[in-house]
């Protein structure tokens, strides 16, 4: 992702789809601050477009817990354990297995392209059936359920171990 794929995710992140689960950021400005850090290699995550027939279909990024040690503090993992978080975009295309799709070639070709990435994990929101099905479709397991105090709601922590 580059910067001047920033209004276009701002755009994403107010769908209505995206926002009930998704970062409540709604200013243009609040998207930029923090996005950009990212991807300028000053915030450890990378971010992705998802890319579906040459078309950009939605967001994906990953990241080291041990780089964020909030995440990893409130989820119980740390060294070796890569997050990913997504969104599909367009909600059309929601519920017809992409998720599952992208996740199995992102952990793959990605996250699990560190040698010392042991697992990677995700945490959805509880009541966000089609991206826990995602997950799950991806082989994520659910690990627990807790609460995110960022958001105050209940979120399900899903783990997917490095194939051997």
């Amino acid at each position: 992702m580059i910067a001047t794929d920033l209004p276009l995710l701002h755009e994403w992140l107010q769908r209505e789809h995206v926002r009930a689960w998704w970062s409540r950021r709604e200013s243009f400005d609040e998207v930029v601050e923090h996005y950009l850090p990212a991807i300028e290699g000053r915030k450890p995550t990378d971010l992705y477009l998802i890319v579906l027939e040459e078309r950009p279909v939605g967001f994906i990024q990953t990241y080291l817990l041990p780089d964020h040690p909030d995440s990893a503090e409130l989820v119980g993992v740390g060294t070796g354990v890569a997050g990913v978080d997504l969104f599909i975009a367009e909600a059309e295309l929601t519920g017809q297995g992409l998720g599952a799709e992208v996740l199995r070639s992102f952990t793959r070709e990605i996250v699990f392209a560190h040698p010392t990435t042991i697992a990677c994990v995700a945490d959805p929101h509880a009541r966000n059936a089609v991206s826990l099905r995602a997950f799950e479709k991806a082989g994520f397991h659910k690990v627990n359920d807790f609460l995110d105090p960022t958001d105050g709601a209940t979120h399900t922590l899903m783990r997917l171990e490095r194939p051997v």
